[in-house]
């Protein structure tokens, strides 16, 4: 809660006027109940008699009630006016935090990517990022202020009960502590791994129904729909259970705590009945006492209601909290005295070279000198390596021992902008973006002229595909880029990279999804874009290795 608490501090300011103003309208409510009791027995001549020797006829008396009751409306007036504007100001800071949340998790996943969100939950992140986020607005809107509210004003009216009887006051300040401290901690303490459980239960089932509609057409194919349906059943019989969970132990709370109200309800009137009869205190005293008492639980009962909620919502701030202090693999360099800016690209190497995926090494004392110019190509076979040394020379990954210089300058001390600025990078699967084809195309230089676009298309042997559909360079191609072939897609992400004309060109297996026309072609558009450029070409094809200046075999 601490850590959650911290951000609001750019707006304390209106915190602190929702917090004046929710005291404020609870005491116009007590403040309602009092004024009745009061022209109550004024009207009746009961227990405030002695208050009305000085009023001489009816008329007087009605008079007295009159402005009571009208006291009274404009209370109430008050008391919806109040509790509008608090609530204003709750969901106004809450709706603004989530903003800030929204803008922390998304600068945080750019930061922890690619290594750390490699094999993530898909599915889990997104519920992090949509109710988990979500959640959160019930403590930012309904919980810090009401703590505060529940505490002010429980202090004000045990001063005030504590004014007719100073056990009175003891007595009202324990029933306080125990529906707005005690029971919420109990309850809270019973819940929160339940809570916890059921946001991470929630976020695995995202990532499960995410999985499965990806590969709708497979579970058609080969008629695995029974066991797919089986087993979200199963899941979701789990998520009701630990939800069951949850919602008894609200039930419970709710149970105990309206029974300490009657209790300590009760508990005041006894006390107080108990002082009268010995001469302590006055007859008024025990009805305004009691009274008082009754019609200001409001503010701890709703205190102790959150904790039923505050389970699942600070189960959700700490899985979102989780991701924001989570510490990427590869931590960017920026613009600043000892990092190296970088402008022009001079060639590259890599000396002495280690690299490991957990156990598992991929990468050992591999040494390559990657001249200007040139066409290196490096050729091998699945799992020797290839892909991996990409990423390392993108400085997606950090190598374990020795070194990789881009331009004579250790990649590690390079501004990380600059470094991803001369360097295009084609991976095996493109991923494209929903959108159109030429936002896909232009996705590294957004400013690029429809020309210039279809310039790189037509490189990339893809142009004849474009225009041939309806809309052309307009055309959505979909979520994921589901409405095109693979082969399709990766001539995209080739356009891409001849868009963004960057001096160092890595291709990562750029044919391997072509048929020998259309590689060709491709292989034939590289050869003249090398010109004036640096090109790594990784392969497992023999054939792709026809244009390369020089060969490196990884095994």
């Amino acid at each position: 809660m601490g850590r959650l608490i911290v951000l609001i501090k750019p707006l304390l300011h209106i915190m602190a006027a929702a917090i004046l103003l929710g005291v404020l309208g609870y005491l116009c409510a007590i403040s309602l109940t009092l004024l009745g009791i009061k022209a109550v027995g004024l009207a009746t001549g009961g227990f405030l008699s002695d208050a009305i020797t000085h009023i001489s006829n009816t008329t007087g008396i009605a008079d007295e009630v009159a402005k009571i009751m009208f006291a009274m409306v404009i209370v109430a007036v008050f008391r919806g006016v109040f509790h509008y504007i608090e609530q204003y100001c709750n969901h106004f800071i809450a709706f603004k935090i989530l903003a800030v949340i929204r803008h922390k998790v998304f600068a945080a996943l750019r930061r922890l990517c690619p290594a750390k969100l490699e094999g993530r939950d898909k599915g889990n992140l997104i519920s992090i990022i949509t109710t988990d986020i979500e959640l959160l607005e019930v403590f930012y809107a309904h919980t810090i202020s009401p703590i505060a509210i529940a505490s002010v004003v429980s202090i004000l009216m045990t001063v005030f009960i504590g004014s007719y009887s100073l056990a009175a006051g003891v007595f009202a300040l324990v029933a306080y502590i125990v529906i707005g401290v005690i029971i919420p901690v109990i309850n809270s303490k019973r819940g929160s791994l339940a809570g916890m459980n059921f946001r991470n239960f929630v976020g695995e089932l995202s990532s499960f129904v995410l999985g499965e509609l990806r590969g709708i057409d497979e579970t058609i194919q080969y008629g695995a729909g029974d066991a797919k349906k089986k087993a979200i059943y199963e899941k979701s019989v789990n998520l009701a259970k630990i939800q069951g969970e949850l919602s008894e132990t609200e039930g419970k709370q709710r149970a105990l705590t309206s029974g300490t109200i009657q209790l300590f309800s009760y508990g005041m009137l006894f006390l107080t009945l108990v002082l009268y009869s010995n001469g302590i205190i006055e007859f008024e005293a025990v009805v305004i006492c009691t009274v008082a008492m009754m019609s200001s639980f409001g503010p701890v009962v709703a205190l102790s209601a959150l904790s039923n909620n505050l389970n699942q919502t600070l189960a959700s701030g700490e899985r979102v909290l989780t991701l924001l202090e989570e510490e990427p693999e590869v931590v960017e360099v920026q613009r600043e005295e000892g990092s190296v800016s970088l402008s022009k690209f001079n060639g590259a190497k890599a000396k002495a070279v280690n690299f490991s995926y957990g156990d598992k090494k991929i990468l050992e004392d591999f040494t390559l000198d990657i001249k200007k110019g040139k066409i290196l190509g490096i050729h091998g076979a699945s799992g020797s390596g290839k892909s991996t040394f990409l990423k390392l020379l993108m400085r997606f990954w950090e190598t374990d021992e020795g070194e990789i210089l881009i331009s004579d300058k250790d990649i590690k001390k390079i501004v990380t902008e600059d470094l991803r600025r001369l360097e295009g990078y084609v991976t095996q699967e493109t991923h494209l973006f929903t959108g159109t084809i030429a936002e896909n195309i232009a996705l590294g230089k957004p400013e690029a002229k429809p020309k210039e676009i279809k310039e790189a298309a037509k490189a990339a042997s893809i142009d004849e595909f474009i225009t041939s559909l309806p809309n052309g360079y307009e055309t959505k191609v979909g979520e994921l880029g589901d409405t095109l072939s693979s082969g399709e897609k990766q001539r995209l992400g080739i356009a891409r990279a001849f868009l963004y004309n960057a001096p160092f060109i890595l291709l990562d297996e750029p044919t391997s999804n072509l048929d020998s026309l259309n590689e060709g072609i491709i292989l034939k558009a590289l050869k003249e874009k090398s010109k004036g450029r640096t090109i790594l070409l990784v392969s497992h094809r023999d054939s792709t290795m026809n244009i390369v200046d020089e060969m490196v075999e990884m095994g």
